[in-house]
């Protein structure tokens, strides 16, 4: 195994798509989500050693993540390879509503889910991942995180928590022999259930709720499978790092 990727958040939207694309390019993948992806079948041929390996885990569950960056499991997997890359992909909406009205238990499961899982990830990678192997961390950021919204408090703090963190981590990395890259990346709005549910919050709840319907309506929104590629491509290229926050329009055509 020379090429490791591991996806969080693999199941569906462009999770799903990042294994697909993954694939195609010969890289083996390790999904961690709470639920599988089913029904898979690499479109391309020559792959009996490169596969799909898939766990359960609860991301939003602080124990479950602890148990899992613990296990031998995950040193072992770090260790075989020559290459590795952390996709940051995993997150949650909720809660879309005003600060004062959310519930308290979205928040928590939020902020684990999209930041405390992400660090802790990116934490156990450096430590576990080989000295000279080829590493690289992406966050899948949001532009939510750098304009605010309305309505959107929780995931704007937390895609603007990934940001920093990648800023902060790009700076300890300087002086490194064989540095880790990390990038937080922006993909841009994306044909994703995730979508679908900000089209469904109340425009009490969520004030831009339109703009988002239209972007559905005008046929703007990108396809993840496209997405899913440039970002794979951006993820490879010899200057991956570069840009420490970016936008996936910036560095991908």
């Amino acid at each position: 195994m020379k090429t490791l990727a591991i996806v969080t958040g693999h199941s569906r939207g462009l999770g799903a798509a990042l294994v697909k694309a993954c694939i195609a390019q010969h890289i083996h993948v390790w999904g961690l989500s709470r639920s599988a992806l089913h029904d898979f079948t690499p479109s391309v041929s020559g792959l009996s050693t490169v596969k799909l390996e898939q766990t359960s885990v609860d991301l939003s569950d602080p124990a479950a993540l602890l148990s899992l960056t613990a296990s031998n499991v995950w040193r072992e997997k770090l260790a075989a390879a020559e290459r590795l890359f952390l996709i940051n992909n995993a997150g949650l909406l909720a809660p879309i509503e005003p600060v004062g009205v959310q519930p308290d238990s979205e928040i928590l499961q939020a902020v684990t889910a999209n930041v405390g899982a992400a660090l802790v990830l990116a934490n156990a990678f450096v430590r576990a991942a080989p000295a000279t192997a080829d590493r690289r961390i992406v966050h899948i950021s949001s532009g939510a995180g750098r304009t605010a919204y309305a309505g959107w408090n929780v995931y704007c703090a937390t895609k603007a928590a990934l940001d920093h963190h990648a800023r902060s981590m790009a700076l300890e990395q300087q002086s490194a022999a064989n540095r880790v890259r990390i990038s937080s990346v922006a993909p841009g709005v994306i044909d994703t259930g995730m979508q679908a549910q900000i089209r469904l919050a109340s425009e009490d709840a969520f004030p831009m709720r339109k703009k988002f319907e239209d972007l559905k309506s005008s046929g703007s929104l990108q396809s993840p499978d496209d997405v899913a590629k440039r970002l794979l491509a951006y993820l490879c290229a010899p200057d991956f790092g570069a840009e420490v926050v970016t936008d996936l329009r910036a560095v991908a055509p």
